[in-house]
């Protein structure tokens, strides 16, 4: 039977969200191992991701403070069934990754990163195979809020990006209350003719998740 792992990074905690969504606990409950790329921030996240999931395997990222790097490594590595994984929170720029990583990680089949918060599915001529799950909690740019579920058999691993639906906002709207004029019907201005408009647009890359 295959090994569940699911992969988080960049959670922020409290900063960019005060809780995880309940489909990331669901998740965690569900594998067999949890990884954490870093950027945890708060150490109640390692104490409950602790309790509630089989295994984890974490190591610890630029906005950590001293509790969480007390208890975590800056490099964590583990084999599970055939592959031979390594964690660790900062790879450098985008351009270049895969051979830089490849002399940095000698002998790894699986690097698991964080950092960017943008999702990455890449293979390094050598083999070594480079996921990013994103972040669940701080999308920055990207479309999505992601995590990554990772099924490994014997050598080979299956990787599945998971996007997370926005979250809504605590604030309720609330109402003015109208004025007598509010009822009254204003003057509809004259309308110009509509001569069109050229715009143009270029392609968006693709995230290399995507590619």
């Amino acid at each position: 039977m295959a090994t569940r792992v699911l992969l988080l990074a960049d959670t922020h905690l409290p900063r960019r969200a005060k809780v995880l969504p309940e489909e990331v606990w669901t998740a965690v409950e569900a594998a067999d191992l949890v990884i954490h790329a870093g950027d945890w921030v708060s150490v109640d996240l390692l104490d409950e991701l602790e309790a509630r999931s089989r295994s984890l395997l974490g190591c610890w990222g630029n906005n950590d403070g001293p509790d969480l790097r007390a208890r975590l490594p800056e490099t964590a590595r583990t084999v599970v069934e055939d592959v031979r994984i390594a964690v660790v929170h900062e790879t450098g720029a985008a351009k270049g990754r895969e051979a830089r990583m490849e002399r940095a990680f000698p002998g790894t089949d699986l690097l698991v990163f964080g950092h960017s918060h943008i999702p990455w599915d890449t293979t390094a001529p050598g083999g070594l195979r480079l996921l990013n799950p994103g972040s669940p909690t701080d999308r920055r740019r990207q479309p999505f809020c992601t995590y990554m579920e990772l099924q490994i058999d014997g050598g080979t691993v299956r990787a599945d990006l998971r996007r997370l639906p926005p979250r809504r906002s605590a604030r309720l709207r609330t109402r003015r209350p109208r004025s007598p004029a509010a009822g009254r019907q204003r003057p509809t201005p004259a309308r110009r003719p509509w001569r069109g408009c050229a715009a143009t647009r270029s392609p968006g890359r693709r995230a290399p998740w995507a590619r």
